[in-house]
């Protein structure tokens, strides 16, 4: 098991719990955090049926860590403001969306410039009554990382989206529910409880089907219609071969709960 500094991570109940650990700047994203952050996706795919990430103390992610001692050279004339993109975070963006898992993000505070990228990532989305998402990049001369382009212009529509990237506001958590953006909100007291409740109940389900759904949901934002007709059918070749279809349908007709194995 990896050493994590950054991060904490732990299984409970076949669900990978990834927390972010840096409270001290909200849980800021350095290289060094993206790294861990990365190898522990990865392991949580492995080890887990589900895996929840979310972050220690006041806000889930404050966006990349552009503080002091050297981390941002802003008088290199040759400044490469993409380089931790290119090697750390798009890479891990891409692991995310073929992801074998339900992948869950839990948001109270802030969520902001990459962090918001990071948290709308989530296959669902829990968001406290503290939380918000906010694309700051705009206020420093910067554009739009994380994927935050094309995850809110499919989920909010590119009116809505252009003005929350151009005008760089807060985007409270109702809101957010309101126009579609997020799962659910719930009281900050309730986020840990609600959490687990809903990655238990993903942990308990069928871990092929659970995996085929995710990937038909992402594929169909890039897809032709017949194109998404013709995926589902292979999906459902697949799904009706397994053993967990078998246990469900036998389950159903027993009336009792189904007990899947993922083969």
């Amino acid at each position: 098991m990896t050493d994590f500094k950054l991060i904490d991570y732990e299984i409970k109940n076949n669900v990978a719990y990834i927390h972010l650990n840096s409270p001290e700047v909200l849980n800021a994203m350095s290289a060094d955090m993206g790294w861990e952050l990365s190898a522990a996706i990865k392991q949580g795919a492995d080890e887990a049926r589900v895996v929840v990430l979310s972050g220690r103390g006041r806000g889930f992610c404050s966006g990349a860590n552009l503080g002091g001692g050297g981390s941002v050279a802003l008088d290199d004339p040759d400044i490469d403001m993409g380089i931790r993109l290119e090697k750390i975070f798009n890479p891990l963006f891409l692991t995310l969306r073929e992801y074998p898992v339900p992948f869950i993000t839990s948001i109270r505070g802030p969520a902001v410039g990459f962090g918001c990228g990071l948290a709308l990532m989530g296959d669902i989305i829990i968001a406290s009554k503290t939380a918000y998402f906010l694309q700051t990049f705009a206020k420093i001369g910067l554009v739009p990382d994380g994927g935050a382009a094309y995850l809110l212009s499919r989920a909010v529509g590119r009116v809505r989206a252009m003005e929350i990237m151009l005008l760089g506001e807060k985007y409270k958590a109702e809101q957010a529910h309101a126009d579609g953006l997020i799962t659910r909100v719930v009281n900050d007291e309730d986020m840990e409880a609600e959490t687990q409740i809903i990655a238990e109940k993903l942990a308990a389900g069928p871990p092929i089907s659970l995996k085929l759904i995710r990937q038909s949901a992402w594929a169909a934002l890039d897809s032709d219609f017949p194109e998404q007709l013709k995926r589902e059918r292979g999906f459902q070749l697949t799904a009706g071969r397994t053993q967990d279809f078998a246990e469900g349908v036998t389950a159903f007709r027993e009336k009792r709960k189904p007990k899947f194995t993922g083969k």
